[in-house]
């Protein structure tokens, strides 16, 4: 059964260019191959469409050198 994809919002610091930009993504394709991640550099902030959990996201970011956390709006 396939998992139901959600829209994952989180605050990543440490980002601060293109490579950053393309490591954060990497780090969410690993988890989740198809996800779809939006970075935004200036607010410092992600946004995913992916199957993976959350805490999974978080801490895939975390092993990648970023401190990330979860949003709520």
């Amino acid at each position: 059964m396939k998992e139901e994809r959600k829209e994952l919002i989180m605050q990543v610091d440490g980002m601060t260019g293109d490579g950053c930009v393309d490591a954060v993504t990497k780090a969410i394709r690993r988890l989740d191959p198809t996800a779809e991640v939006a970075v935004d550099l200036e607010h410092a902030r992600i946004t995913v469409q992916t199957c993976a959990q959350s805490l999974e996201v978080a801490e895939a970011l975390n092993k990648a050198g970023y401190e990330a956390k979860g949003m709520t709006l």
